[in-house]
């Protein structure tokens, strides 16, 4: 690190990414590595960053020396990062000389790959993650959004409490199963039925009872899954205007299974009998999100055309239902405005994606199982680049703008500008 980057950072003080720690406190007690390895497990615990050693909380440059952790480096590495940190984190250390001589060591951590780091001390492990400048002990919905993202937990296989088998639509399933999945005929018996949906991922054990829904299983196939699950449905909102207000158009959470329930196969033309969420959503979004025509077609009758184009739209609907991070206790949100329409689905982008990631094709999927099954009935691009091939372009060439793309820790969201005139329809 150049010294002319490291003022900078120093002059910016501490943030959600940048930790200043002083080798010796007023007292003159050096640093513990407790301490320390709690500053680098909330970095790692989040998106990495950098500990800038012999830096006061104010911004003054102590500097590394005198110190009995000779060398620094070493006791860094082998006594903070080995003893006290887990999984093994091997940062990237530098030490930068400035005026006076003064020199500070710059611990570069990137983000963790196997979260959630812990620090280990005293017989216990604790869990860490950085909110603003500071590090604190990791809240249980934290914690669990911290197995999410590092792989050690699949959400949509977690039991749903107060479910059952009963809350799943057999018309649905038996539908998939035969159609989909190959079976020749449905189950015959409930025992067969919960012996089949168990491996399928639907249907969870639970020690000394029936098994219960897992949140996959209602997703898709549960009647009202909202019922057990209140994070699951669509909160879906219209406004005249261009901001939030108090005279909402339209204001309605939309509950139902992901899944159409379709009629036909065997030679005969298969056939939609009943809307699933993604097409309730839209029907009830149709009339909020049309520009009427000027002129009445056959002098009868005023068609509308649409503010959105409709595959870049059904897309940013699709992704939100079924990339969404089912840890979060929030909706799919979608708001419609006089200028833009915003789809906010719960949780960062998963598994390290990034929104350039995103645009240039990669691909990553967060809850297999959902996509899995909504690929089969062709809800989902075989491809799984819709962002790049349906959302970015359609949305320039319909409204002669750019889609945008919001991440925070909490939520990933999805702007479609609207076209507000008829030209070019």
């Amino acid at each position: 690190m150049l010294k002319t980057d490291l003022l900078q950072l120093i002059a910016n003080g501490e943030n959600s990414g940048v930790e200043f720690k002083s080798v010796k406190n007023v007292k003159g007690d050096e640093i513990r590595a407790e301490t320390l390895g709690k500053a680098i497990v909330a970095l790692a615990n989040l998106r990495g960053g950098v500990v800038l050693l012999g830096v006061d909380d104010d911004g003054t440059v102590s500097g590394i020396q005198p110190t009995s952790h000779d060398p620094l480096e070493r006791w860094v590495m082998d006594t903070v990062l080995g003893r006290y940190v887990h999984p093994a984190i091997i940062p990237f250390y530098e030490e930068v000389v400035l005026d006076a001589g003064l020199r500070v060591a710059v611990i570069t951590v990137t983000q963790g790959t196997q979260k959630p780091y812990v620090l280990r001390s005293n017989g216990r492990e604790e869990v860490y993650v950085r909110v603003g400048a500071i590090s604190k002990l990791a809240t249980r919905d934290q914690q669990a959004q911290l197995f999410a993202s590092g792989g050690m937990l699949h959400s949509e296989v977690l039991p749903v409490s107060g479910s059952s088998l009963a809350d799943l639509d057999r018309d649905r399933l038996s539908d998939y199963l035969v159609t989909m999945a190959g079976d020749p005929v449905p189950p015959a018996t409930e025992p067969e039925w919960e012996q089949r949906l168990l491996g399928l991922g639907f249907l969870a054990s639970v020690p000394d009872r029936e098994p219960v829904c897992t949140m996959a299983g209602l997703v898709l196939f549960g009647r009202s899954p909202r019922r057990t699950m209140r994070q699951a449905g669509v909160r879906w909102m219209s406004f005249a205007g261009t901001e939030m207000d108090y005279q909402a158009q339209d204001d309605l959470i939309l509950d139902g299974p992901l899944v159409a329930l379709w009629r036909g196969g065997d030679g005969q033309p298969r056939e939609r009998v009943e809307d699933g969420l993604l097409e309730r959503v839209l029907s009830r979004m149709g009339p909020f999100i049309a520009l009427p025509q000027p002129e009445l077609q056959d002098g009868l009758r005023r068609e509308s055309q649409p503010r959105y184009p409709p595959e870049a739209l059904r897309e940013a609907l699709l992704n939100a239902l079924v990339h969404r991070d089912w840890t979060r206790s929030m909706q799919v949100e979608i708001v419609n405005y006089r200028d833009r329409l915003e789809v906010t689905s719960p949780g960062r982008l998963q598994n390290s994606m990034t929104v350039d990631k995103m645009l240039a094709g990669q691909r990553s999927a967060r809850n297999g199982i959902i996509v899995d099954v909504m690929r089969d009935y062709g809800y989902v691009d075989h491809r799984g680049m819709g962002v790049r091939r349906k959302i970015v372009p359609q949305t320039l060439a319909f409204t002669g703008q750019d889609a945008r793309f919001e991440e925070t820790d909490d939520y990933f969201r999805v702007i479609l500008p609207a076209r507000l005139t008829n030209e070019g329809a």
